[in-house]
């Protein structure tokens, strides 16, 4: 036995160096094989991503504070311009920048595919300093309008590549909390809009700061996007395969960039520059999934949110609260929830989101039919019941049925059509908002808050039946994975 072992040794020692040699580099390839495949498989840093995410959701700040930048100094802007008590001017000053809006949107699809992800970011910002800055600098009313409009195309332009940017960039494990940052981005946009317009009524002109101050990350977004990524998925659609894989470099590592080329590979060609005819996504095949972005848009505006916002500063006046202590209460309730979203859009899935938080707003306009019914109306807990039904609708909103739109679309969206099927939905979204603005006040006197509210509720449980049916779970799933997954089902 022992003899045996010895021959055994005598045998491996007399082996040729160059023999052990292979024997280890073979062992050291297989190592590093094995090194790799587990870089692979394991999910890539959010580290790299984020700052090129950070810089595009720059453009919902911007959406947002031009939301809200004209509530407080609008009577000053009137005065200054001289049409004071005019109130078609001053809904022209606002309704002017929605019609902006719904331009830009409508024409964003086709840009973003034309000229790109970045660049489109950059356009957006143009429209947005030259128009802040002829409101800032304007002496009569068509200024202001011209400006507000310019600064709406921007305004249009901008959600709609935001969301495709960030879904496109954004590592699938982390895919739905960068999604949330364009929710919170637009609330803090809107709140510091109030914030800059707190000054405006005791300093003279000081509407035209706040439109300045809207300038600077406007700039900031320009500049910033030069140095950041373009989007993989719009470059190998472009047939620029090298370029695609440097930009994956910079946002996954260098260790991701096969497979995610491989994924990428899987349904787009690398050349399909083709342009989608607009009846392609109304009848052709990919009208399934369009209609299904436009309803959950179209719902979420029928859920009667801006309505909410609109008639909320009434009901925190007739409770003795001040509205800037309103518009304070219900901008922290709106960003808490945003960041509770952000937190939850990868742990519990887009699915569930959308469910609960449209049925916690058809409760919340439950209780705001209660308060305005007969029989609650003439108790003094009435107007506490209904403050407390707007704070849970704006609550359960941001929760959900805000952001979670904004970023399952582009997901279900393939890389074909995604950028001109987010333009069509988001143009329906600016249409179904306008006609709600238009006729809240209207339907307000001739049907009562309780019928208009009853209508409100419908619509958001008719929102969690759509959901329910139509709306598949997206939650760590690559864009390649979810557009086979709907190809299977037939979408």
């Amino acid at each position: 036995m022992w003899v045996h072992h010895c021959e055994a040794f005598s045998m491996y020692k007399r082996l040729p160096s160059r023999g052990h040699a292979n024997v280890v580099d073979v062992e050291e390839n297989e190592a590093d094989l094995q090194n790799r495949i587990d870089m692979e498989t394991t999910n890539p840093s959010w580290k790299l991503s984020f700052p090129h995410v950070l810089v595009a959701t720059v453009s919902s700040f911007l959406f947002g504070y031009h939301l809200g930048v004209v509530n407080e100094p609008l009577e000053s802007i009137s005065s200054d311009l001289g049409f004071n008590g005019n109130t078609i001017a001053e809904g022209l000053v606002v309704s002017t920048c929605l019609g902006g809006a719904l331009i830009g949107s409508l024409f964003s699809g086709w840009i973003a595919d034309e000229i790109g992800r970045r660049r489109s970011f950059q356009l957006c910002a143009l429209p947005m300093i030259i128009g802040a800055s002829i409101s800032a600098t304007t002496s009569n009313l068509m200024g202001m309008l011209l400006g507000r409009f310019l600064v709406g195309t921007g305004m249009g332009l901008g959600p709609p590549v935001a969301a495709l940017y960030v879904t496109e960039v954004s590592p699938s494990s982390v895919r739905g909390t960068y999604g949330g940052f364009i929710q919170i981005a637009t609330c803090l946009g809107i709140m510091g809009a109030l914030l800059i317009g707190i000054p405006v009524k005791e300093i003279a002109g000081w509407w035209r700061i706040c439109f300045w101050v809207s300038t600077i990350p406007a700039a900031i977004l320009a500049l910033a996007m030069f140095f950041c990524a373009e989007s993989p998925h719009w470059l190998y659609k472009r047939g620029r395969s090298a370029d695609a894989e440097v930009a994956f470099e910079k946002l996954l590592g260098v260790s991701h960039v096969k497979s995610s080329m491989a994924e990428l590979s899987k349904l787009d060609r690398g050349d399909e520059t083709d342009s989608v005819k607009l009846g392609e996504l109304l009848y052709g095949r990919h009208s399934r999934v369009v209609f299904i972005g436009s309803t959950l848009f179209a719902l979420q505006q029928l859920s009667g949110i801006n309505a909410v916002f609109y008639f909320s500063s009434t009901v925190f006046k007739s409770a003795g609260v001040p509205l800037g202590l309103a518009n304070t209460f219900v901008g922290i309730v709106n960003l808490s929830g945003s960041f509770v979203a952000m937190v939850l859009m990868d742990k519990l899935g887009r699915k569930m989101l959308l469910q609960w938080s449209f049925f916690g707003m058809a409760v919340s306009m439950g209780l705001q039919v209660a308060a305005s019914s007969s029989y609650i109306s003439q108790h003094s807990g009435a107007l506490y019941l209904s403050v407390g039904g707007i704070l849970l609708f704006v609550l359960t909103f941001a929760l959900g049925a805000g952001p979670v739109p904004g970023l399952l679309l582009p997901e279900i969206f393939s890389n074909h059509i995604r950028a001109k099927a987010m333009a069509v939905c988001l143009s329906v979204h600016w249409v179904v908002n306008f006609f709600v603005g238009l006729l809240f006040l209207r339907l307000l006197e001739q049907l009562g808050p309780g019928l208009l509210y009853s209508m409100c509720a419908t619509f958001c449980v008719m929102a969690v039946v759509f959901v329910k049916r139509n709306v598949m779970e997206t939650k760590g799933k690559s864009l390649q994975e979810i557009e086979i997954a709907l190809l299977s089902q037939e979408y």
